[in-house]
């Protein structure tokens, strides 16, 4: 019997591992309409945007794996002229943000002072260091949770006692709501067991989070001619080019703008019908895949 080659062996075992890695793909990427595509093709599609919203699983590894492989393509593109926003930064935050980005506060005391998520240590703070490092502003976007709260728990006329330095914090009390939007409609029927207005209270807290992230993406100290602007948000706030997007374009209708989500199903192989037009890329991610909290 002859001896097995070496080189059989190599061929043998890389095409078993190929085969492993095709069976347990840890995400496939798709367009809008369904299509299997690359990173490299989303990296490429982001040529000449001024917004990219990339919409995500806030426990999903995934997400942000691709989020600071994202952030590093674009800086190499765009340089200081990208910058970077957050939901999960409150907007009274930002002088506490940027005063860490400069290098003016301590790791420790920017962690002391800070609302931080349970998954920033994991999910965020590559993120955040990356922009230290390569002094990129950054936005904390989203209005304080319990203004949000406020809202949903007594209407929007509890707003009208806050301080003016409080208001200006948060989109304008009197923010529009199209309540025919499909994640409207959908956050609608999520609170409808509780009444009809609590229901809409619901859509108005929820509205109420798009609409000042829309304003702080627009308006902020960092943001001028050239600047290509990369905001994390959960997927939601930015499905269907709806949310955050339908705010962004009551100001900017023009503004050139692409939209990333990310899903997860028990197969990825072929996107479920249900995510098709979600937005312009669609992660698709086993449901099996772990959860960073």
């Amino acid at each position: 019997m002859k001896p097995v080659r070496l080189t059989s062996i190599l061929i043998l075992l890389v095409t078993t591992f190929h085969s492993i890695a095709q069976d347990f793909p840890a995400y496939v990427l798709y367009t809008s309409n369904g299509k299997k595509t690359t990173f490299d093709k989303l990296e490429d599609a982001t040529e000449g945007k001024e917004l990219i919203l990339f919409g995500e699983f806030h426990d999903n590894p995934i997400s942000h794996w691709l989020q600071l492989e994202l952030t590093k393509e674009l800086f190499e593109e765009n340089g200081a002229n990208l910058q970077l926003g957050f939901e999960m930064f409150e907007q009274d935050q930002q002088e506490l943000l940027s005063q860490y980005l400069m290098g003016n506060l301590t790791a420790k005391q920017f962690k002391d002072t800070m609302r931080l998520w349970p998954n920033y240590e994991t999910d965020y703070a590559p993120i955040i260091e990356f922009a230290k490092t390569n002094k990129l502003f950054c936005v904390a976007s989203n209005v304080k949770r319990k203004y949000a709260s406020l809202l949903f728990k007594k209407g929007r006329k509890a707003l009208d006692t806050l301080s003016a330095e409080v208001k200006a914090q948060m989109a304008p009390i009197d923010f529009k709501v199209d309540s025919s939007l499909s994640q409207y409609r959908e956050v609608f029927i999520m609170g409808g067991h509780m009444g009809v207005n609590m229901g809409m209270n619901m859509v108005e807290s929820q509205a109420f989070k798009d609409a000042t992230m829309a304003q702080f993406i627009l308006a902020n100290p960092g943001r001028k001619a050239g600047t290509v602007h990369l905001h994390f948000n959960g997927a939601f706030h930015s499905d269907f080019h709806q949310g955050i997007l339908w705010y962004v374009q009551q100001k900017e209708p023009n503004i050139r703008v692409l939209t990333i989500s990310t899903v997860t199903q028990d197969d990825v192989r072929k996107l479920d019908k249900e995510h098709l037009g979600r937005a312009d890329f669609i992660i698709c991610v086993p449901e099996s895949m772990t959860r960073t909290h």
